[in-house]
C-alpha cells in the first residue's frame, strides 16, 4: 500500500521544483526566487519547518492567493505572507540574516489571530500567489524595484505558463476548489478571474482588499477591513460545514 503524502510534503516538493526554475524575462525584469538564491539553505530549512508544523496532515484547505511575492518579503523568506520575526517565533530557527516585518504580513497576522490563531487558521487555509516567484524591475538608476506579474504585458506573457502550471500543482495538494480568496481586488482579481474562466480552477473567486492598500491608505479603517476579512473567511467556511452536516443527516 502506497503511503499518502501529507499536505506539507506536497508543498515542500513544490518549493523544490521552484528552485529549478530558469526562464528568460523581458529586458529590464528579473526573477527573485528564495529557493535558488544566496540564502536558499536557510530558506529551505525555515519553510520546511513551517509546513511540517502547520500542514503535517492530509486535510483539504481553501486557498488564498496574492499576486506575487514582495521583493523584501516572501521573495526572501520563502513562506507566503510570513515575515522573519514571526517565522523565527513559529519555527524556533534563528533568523539573523534577514529581519523583515512588513505591514501586509502584520495585517494578516491580526486576521489570523482573530480567526483563532495559526493552528486553526492554517488548518483551514493555505496561502500563496498567482505567480509563485518574485519579480523586480531594474529602473534607470540600476536599482531593483518591486513589481507584479501584471505590470507588463510581455512580462505576463512570459510568466503565463508558469502561473497556470503552479496553480494546478497547488490545487493538487488537496485544495477545496469551491472558493478561492484573491488578495487584491484590482488587476490580480481581474487576471485570476480571466484564467479561471478558461481553466475552471475554482467554482468562485472572492476578492479581498490588499493589506498594503489597507495599511498605507486606509489605516483609520483597519478594524472595518479586518472584520470584513474575518466575516468573509468564516462565513464561507462555516457555510461549507453546514452543507456537510446536512448531507450527513440525509445519509
Amino acid at each position: 500500500m502506497i503511503e499518502q503524502k501529507t499536505f506539507a510534503q506536497k508543498v515542500i516538493e513544490f518549493n523544490k521544483k521552484l528552485s529549478k526554475i530558469s526562464m528568460e524575462l523581458p529586458d529590464g525584469f528579473k526573477i527573485i526566487n528564495p529557493f535558488n538564491g544566496s540564502q536558499k539553505e536557510i530558506v529551505t530549512e525555515i519553510s520546511t519547518a513551517f509546513y511540517k508544523k502547520f500542514y503535517n496532515d492530509c486535510n483539504k484547505r481553501r486557498i488564498i492567493l496574492g499576486s506575487s511575492p514582495a521583493r523584501r518579503g516572501t521573495a526572501i523568506t520563502g513562506v507566503p505572507f510570513e515575515d522573519a520575526a514571526h517565522l523565527q517565533k513559529e519555527t524556533g530557527i534563528l533568523i539573523d540574516k534577514f529581519y523583515i516585518n512588513k505591514s501586509s504580513s502584520g495585517f494578516l497576522y491580526d486576521v489570523i489571530e482573530k480567526y483563532g490563531g495559526c493552528q486553526k487558521f492554517y488548518l483551514d487555509f493555505y496561502m500563496n500567489f498567482v505567480c509563485p516567484v518574485g519579480i523586480v524591475r531594474i529602473n534607470s538608476k540600476g536599482n531593483e524595484v518591486n513589481c507584479n506579474y501584471y505590470d507588463s504585458k510581455k512580462l505576463q506573457e512570459a510568466l503565463y505558463s508558469l502561473i497556470i502550471n503552479s496553480i494546478q500543482a497547488q490545487i493538487d495538494f488537496g485544495i477545496d476548489t469551491s472558493i478561492c480568496y484573491c488578495i487584491g481586488s484590482g488587476e490580480n482579481y481581474t487576471f485570476l478571474s480571466k484564467i479561471n474562466k478558461k481553466y475552471q480552477f475554482f467554482e468562485e473567486i472572492i476578492p479581498l482588499e490588499h493589506p498594503r492598500f489597507i495599511m498605507q491608505y486606509n489605516s483609520k479603517h483597519k478594524d472595518e477591513f479586518l472584520e470584513k476579512y474575518l466575516t468573509t473567511l468564516k462565513q464561507n467556511h462555516n457555510r461549507e460545514k453546514e452543507i456537510n452536516i446536512e448531507y450527513d443527516r440525509e445519509r
